[in-house]
């Protein structure tokens, strides 16, 4: 009988942030894809050991809203390129990802089920990706990037990889659009319940998606026992959603007391996004944003920021989310030291990790450090709750960074 190789994590700290403490001194044992044992000095003879002394160990990173066929910072030509093209800008992409210590991403919208198999089958490196296939939009909705013409040509964004969303209007083809998206391998369903900034047509304050379609999406979502995640910035629009029986809901940067309340009472998860409005302010207009897009972002930038303390207060967990573009992925991380100045480091971390699981309803199998989790974690150079730049920046201060039991980097 062959045996299944173990590597141990010596004598290292380490944080189970769903727990909130640090374990002095534990070792880790991951035998296969997952850990088997946490604890002070586990008998592991055979196991490949690692010196995890003056360092802490915790749990792979989950991002719960990226995009990572958006090569160019403007979605209506990312749409546009060639297929081929669209995937094999993804590759960096995915693997800047993966060297960061995220191994666990939901895309947003464009990503699909055969992008999900190559990472999941080591064909290329990169996050474990929950897919969204195509978001659903309404026609001038945040999902269509057609321009303002006299004539509108019907939307090929179904066929094209870089679109990250589908038009489809009414009921019978919101409902069937689910079902496609579903067969094709979708994980969650994502809609455009606002208006937002990337998109040329549609201001920030519409609601978009009657109350009728948005029930009709849940109901083929619950139906496939799954959910819909909702992109929507106003209090009016959150408020919509989740009466209509919308999950998550992403960016929320212009909610209100009200709607937040609204938000605790329905059980519904947000998932910020603030670290993509300092990108796109930055490097935006560089990197080819169009002008329309440019001038929506300070409506919603500090708006993002506050947020998070009406979020808290009203008692609303919070995901952890990037929605990076372009040459923009880079910052991924830094959305830790907008989260941890304003919530403190540990929220911060719990935002990726614990509360990030239960979002992609993987609790105690993602985002956790203990028996019978997925083995997917991280050896920081320091104590992340003490210094969050340690996993703030592009893998720096990472020794190891695990996925699954693999060791995909390991500093010398």
């Amino acid at each position: 009988m062959t045996q299944i190789p173990q590597i141990l994590f010596h004598g290292g700290d380490v944080l189970d942030p769903g727990m909130g403490e640090l374990l002095r001194g534990h070792d880790v044992l991951v035998e296969g894809e997952r850990i088997v044992a946490v604890g002070p000095a586990i008998d592991a003879p055979n196991a490949q050991r690692i010196d995890a002394r003056g360092k802490t160990v915790m749990p792979g990173l989950i991002d719960c809203h990226v995009h990572v066929l958006a090569s160019l910072a403007n979605l209506g030509l990312n749409a546009v390129q060639p297929n081929v093209l669209v995937a094999i800008r993804a590759l960096p992409v995915m693997k800047g990802m993966l060297d960061r210590g995220f191994t666990t991403v939901r895309d947003a919208g464009g990503a699909d089920w055969g992008l999900s198999q190559a990472v999941a089958t080591g064909l290329v490196p990169g996050p474990r990706i929950f897919p969204s296939g195509k978001a659903l939009s309404q026609t001038g909705g945040h999902g269509d990037f057609r321009p303002r013409s006299d004539v509108l040509e019907p939307c090929s964004c179904a066929f094209r990889a870089g679109a990250i969303a589908r038009v489809a209007d009414g009921v019978d083809a919101v409902r069937l659009a689910v079902r496609e998206e579903i067969q094709k391998g979708a994980t969650q369903i994502k809609i455009m319940a606002s208006g937002g900034v990337a998109s040329p047509t549609d201001p920030i304050g519409n609601t978009q998606y009657s109350e009728d379609e948005i029930r009709a999406i849940v109901a083929e979502a619950e139906a496939a026992q799954t959910y819909v995640m909702a992109h929507a910035y106003t209090g009016r629009a959150i408020t919509r959603a989740v009466r209509c029986g919308v999950r998550t809901i992403e960016h929320g940067n212009l909610v209100d007391p009200a709607a937040a309340e609204e938000m605790r009472r329905h059980g519904a998860f947000v998932v910020p996004t603030l670290v993509t409005y300092d990108a796109l302010a930055r490097d935006g207009a560089r990197l080819g944003l169009p002008a329309d897009s440019v001038a929506k972002i300070e409506t919603v930038r500090q708006a993002g920021r506050d947020s998070l303390r009406i979020y808290a207060d009203a008692g609303v967990p919070m995901g952890y989310g990037s929605d990076l573009l372009g040459e923009m992925h880079d910052h991924q991380a830094e959305e830790f030291r907008i989260r941890a100045e304003l919530l403190g480091n540990l929220e911060a971390i719990r935002s990726a990790t614990s509360i990030a699981a239960a979002i992609l309803r993987r609790d105690g199998e993602l985002g956790a450090v203990r028996a019978g989790a997925t083995a997917d974690l991280l050896l920081v150079d320091g104590n992340p709750l003490h210094d969050i730049g340690l996993i703030a920046g592009q893998g720096e201060h990472l020794s190891v960074v695990m996925q699954a039991g693999r060791i995909h980097r390991r500093a010398n």
